[in-house]
């Protein structure tokens, strides 16, 4: 007997705005497009509204389905009735980022001044810029206040940023996997992958639109990324030292079973992603810094906003300690807040994994911000 599963299907939405958004280099980037996705339905009071912010990678497509997809949304297990973002309570947005390369504004975008795409002219954009067209975006579906800002690794610093830059539109913040400023060695990681893809001869310095993409760099990349985002424990459990099945044409091509993985993974990201993309989102990910010359008791201290911060004990890319100065950065600007360290084996890719314990800890959270009608009667 077949199970017939239903799918929810949805649409990504864009919203043009022709006087643009300035910049923290000085830019005016005009006009500018968001891409977007809704799941839910906005209350009447318009007090229900979450924002879910999206990894280095991520796009709008958070949930539910596609007519042309084969999977659903990228946090799908977290978004829907009964989840951990509930949609029969919540209203849900997920933008892509500026920079990004899946409908909002980015290098590989056509600037309207020269017909062509921006390229290597795309500005220099930060953390702060990607949260600023969120606003636009927020004000313009007529939400003043958004009921949580939520996001894993990169996510996590845009919900941090809202907090930071618009105090008064932000209830509470879920920043889970994430930190309030990148470590030596987590610039180092992404200068690494930068300078594969800048060494490929296919970039030509970021002319490559309309030609061969730099889609080795692009690769190579993309499969250290991926190292980072697993923990040696997942990494053994999946493919230990088992060998490849034979048919190499060469001494080095793939022999283990964790190198045919790591090319697939990088084969598959060059034909969803931008190389100038991946360039200028790492960049501002590495110049994002929440303190700054400040002291740490100063970060949060215009918002009242509930935290909820969650790491993971295997994650090494954004380890437990990052999460707990946000903790105490939060309570010294006394903020309620929460933290759990949920024990995973799985890595930094955990967020993307461990659903049932960030679930429990996301909805209950949730529900004390905006209690429920049983809740409210009990």
């Amino acid at each position: 007997m077949s199970v017939v599963v239903h799918r929810e299907y949805v649409e990504t939405r864009t919203a043009v705005f022709t006087e643009g958004v300035p910049l923290d280099c000085g830019f005016l980037l005009a006009p500018l497009t968001v891409a977007y996705e809704t799941y839910g339905t906005l209350s009447p009071s318009r007090d229900n509204a979450v924002l879910i912010a999206h990894a280095f990678t991520g796009d709008a497509h958070a949930a539910f389905w596609h007519e042309s997809d084969e999977k659903p949304g990228w946090w799908h297990d977290m978004i829907g009735p009964g989840k951990a973002f509930d949609t029969d309570r919540c209203f849900i947005v997920c933008s892509n980022v500026l920079g990004g390369c899946k409908g909002t504004t980015g290098p590989s975008t056509v600037n309207t001044a020269t017909g062509k795409p921006y390229g290597p002219d795309f500005p220099p954009i930060t953390i702060r810029d990607m949260v600023r067209v969120q606003k636009k975006l927020m004000d313009h579906l007529g939400i003043e206040r958004w009921l949580a800002v939520a996001g894993g690794s990169m996510g996590g610093m845009q919900a941090l940023q809202w907090a930071v830059d618009y105090p008064e539109a932000v209830q509470s913040v879920i920043a889970i996997a994430t930190a309030l400023r990148h470590s030596a060695q987590q610039i180092a990681l992404d200068e690494v992958g930068r300078q594969a893809i800048m060494a490929d001869p296919y970039w030509r310095d970021g002319n490559y639109y309309g030609s061969d993409p730099p889609a080795r760099g692009l690769a190579v990349a993309r499969m250290l990324g991926h190292i980072t985002y697993m923990s040696d424990a997942s990494m053994r459990e999946k493919f230990g030292r088992r060998l490849k099945e034979s048919g190499a044409r060469f001494h080095f091509d793939p022999l283990f079973e964790v190198e045919g993985y790591l090319h697939y993974r990088g084969e598959s990201f060059i034909k969803r992603f931008d190389a100038n993309s991946y360039l200028h989102i790492t960049r501002a990910m590495d110049t994002y810094d929440l303190i700054g010359e400040r002291r740490l008791a100063e970060v949060f201290a215009a918002t009242r906003a509930r935290f909820l911060v969650i790491s993971f004990s295997s994650d090494w890319l954004y380890p437990p300690p990052q999460s707990q100065e946000i903790v105490r950065a939060c309570k010294s600007a006394g903020c309620d807040t929460t933290y759990c360290n949920i024990q995973s084996a799985y890595g930094h890719d955990a967020f993307l994994v461990e659903f049932a314990q960030q679930t429990r800890l996301i909805r209950g959270f949730l529900n004390r911000i905006r209690p429920t009608r049983e809740n409210r009667n009990a």
